[in-house]
């Protein structure tokens, strides 16, 4: 989010493109409010002329033909009436009067609106905050005639009547005043000394709200949501836990999980395309859609599913071409932070929010992004979810990829390698469980006999740990060497997190190996390749790395006939 002083500054700035011109009209003093309107737009590319109209003068400035609002000539109008200046215009009125506030109120803005319609003009509508006037309690929420009661409903009248015209669109002020507090919205000594109702920190959120609107008048709009899976959708890895071990529902964080479902879902059933793309085997992917019990979302919701070991970049792309849609229009959502940097570089004009790393934070942050504003609604209509999974089923073999070579320098990745240490035995042992995908024997092991593998003077260990600029991934990728007679080796294990793959981690794997195995004397190593259900991936890892196939699931490799693979990939001395 900019800030209030990046904003000011912005506004100055010229931009190309098509001019959209505002004015905005207030009861209370707006100058910073337009400042901050045109100076995010612009810098969202929207080349926006802002006209602050005179404090407190909309009756005048729409009524008379010849105010500096029409010689303006704007295409659109913003009307905000600071609930501030109206509880002061409340208060005026007797008591009696009180209880019919809120229609008078409407009767003007309805009064503005007829204006402005002959005018060929649309209408931005301001809704109303709330103000803690509880005069007399709590009892003041049933007594028609306190302020509470009649802002409350003024807001349901407003809602009512933009519900029945296309001219006028909503701002919802209420929801930025409920996200940030109202000590944070409205500060008393802006308004006692300058008759400012909103504080100035709060601009941005307000100038992010009105510009989303502009942006879905002139129809860029965000259609569809790309998502991840693992640590998105669920808590845990499907290809390593399991139905039984993924987090949602009761398990773990699954509420968390379920609720971001929940959200996705809604988003749909507004007409915002869901889409699938995840680094996963897709029969794995797709199992909880169709078999958990406590899934929100199923494959009927889904209009592209992609789940393979290919780029995400490349995916999304495919993704895009299959539903002839602008990279613009796309939101996509992953909690890995390499994913969403990955996309941002490669696909910019992707939207990539930063989402929180606690699962439980995801759908409210999300929902205080307004993400996909828009400029019409046409109520519930026909699903073409499924129009959009054929449609992808016939451009799979299209599928376009895409250099990442420029992107994986620039990660400056450190990968830490050595033998088995006593304090990671545990987490070593946890891997040799879990890990299902890339494990090329599936072997398991307790925490003991990792501890007593590490002692073998005839074991060969390697544990890896990788980090870039953007954090630490910790232990990724284990490797267990028997050494036989003869200057032979056996790869008894290798196992390595999927949350790295295609950053050049297997082949820094490789390398470290062959270079230890020539340090202790080895010649030959032997790889073997165990099929699974779910390691199907890695089947043809041994070849990839240099390793001659001798029989069905059976490698070598000489020493000393090995080229060391490129990798961007460094040694963190």
């Amino acid at each position: 989010m900019y800030s209030f002083r990046e904003l000011q500054k912005a506004a100055k700035k010229e931009i190309e493109g098509k001019e959209m011109k505002l004015a905005v009209l207030g009861n209370s003093a707006t100058q910073f409010l337009s400042a901050s309107l045109q100076g995010y737009a612009r810098l969202e590319g929207l080349n926006l002329s802002v006209f602050d109209a005179p404090f407190d003068q909309i009756d005048a400035q729409l009524l008379d033909p010849a105010s500096e609002t029409w010689s303006f000539a704007p295409d659109v109008i913003l009307l905000y009436l600071a609930t501030e200046r109206l509880y002061e215009s409340f208060l005026d009125l007797p008591l009696a009067e009180r209880s019919s506030f809120a229609e008078g109120v409407m009767n003007r803005l309805t009064g503005y609106y007829d204006i402005i319609a002959g005018t060929g003009a649309r209408i931005l509508q301001c809704n109303f905050t709330e103000s803690a006037d509880q005069v007399i309690g709590q009892y003041s929420a049933k007594v028609d005639t306190t302020f509470i009661y009649q802002i409350r409903k003024l807001n349901v009248l407003l809602q009512e009547t933009m519900s029945a015209r296309r001219d006028v669109y909503p701002v919802d002020l209420l929801s930025i005043q409920l996200q940030v507090g109202s000590k944070a919205f409205f500060d008393p000594a802006y308004y006692f000394n300058a008759t400012m109702t909103m504080a100035p920190a709060v601009l941005p959120q307000v100038a992010a709200a009105v510009t989303g609107v502009l942006k879905a008048m002139e129809g860029r709009i965000r259609k569809c949501v790309i998502f991840d899976l693992d640590g998105t959708v669920w808590g845990g890895i499907i290809g390593d836990d399991g139905m039984g071990g993924i987090e949602i529902g009761n398990l773990g964080k699954g509420h968390a999980f379920q609720e971001i479902q929940r959200y996705l879902k809604e988003l749909k059933e507004y007409g915002i395309i869901l889409a699938v793309c995840s680094k996963n085997t897709e029969e794995i992917a797709k199992e909880p859609f169709e078999r958990h019990p406590e899934m929100i979302l199923h494959l009927s919701d889904i209009s592209v599913f992609v789940a393979n070991w290919e780029d995400k970049a490349s995916n999304i792309r495919t993704i895009i071409d299959t539903l002839n849609i602008g990279a613009d229009s796309v939101v996509f959502l992953d909690d890995n932070p390499f994913e969403r940097n990955l996309i941002r570089e490669m696909i910019p004009e992707i939207t990539v929010p930063e989402l929180p790393e606690d699962p439980a934070e995801y759908t409210r942050f999300l929902r205080e992004q307004n993400l996909f504003d828009i400029a019409s609604y046409t109520g519930p209509g026909e699903d073409r979810t499924k129009q959009y999974q054929a449609e992808y089923a016939r451009r799979q073999m299209q599928q376009s990829s895409a250099s990442l070579d420029d992107y994986l320098e620039s990660l400056q990745m450190l990968c830490t390698s050595g033998p088995f240490l006593p304090e990671q035995y545990a987490r070593i042992a946890q891997l040799t469980q879990r890990s299902n995908q890339f494990n090329l024997r599936t072997v398991r092991y307790t925490e003991e006999e990792i501890a007593r593998i590490a002692e073998d003077p005839k074991k060969l260990t390697l544990r890896f740990s990788l980090k870039d600029r953007f954090g630490d991934h910790g232990l990724i990728s284990v490797l267990i060497l028997d050494q036989r007679e003869n200057g032979e080796a056996f790869i008894d294990t290798w196992l390595m997190s999927c949350r790295v793959l295609k950053r050049g981690m297997e082949e820094y794997v490789i390398n470290t190996l062959v270079r230890a195995a020539e340090e202790t004397g080895i010649k030959t190593i032997f790889g073997e390749y165990l099929p699974t259900q779910k390691n199907g991936m890695v089947k043809d890892i041994y070849e990839k790395m240099g390793f001659a196939r001798k029989n069905e699931g059976q490698f070598s490799l000489k020493t000393a006939d090995f080229q060391p693979l490129p990798t961007h990939i460094k040694e963190d001395r």
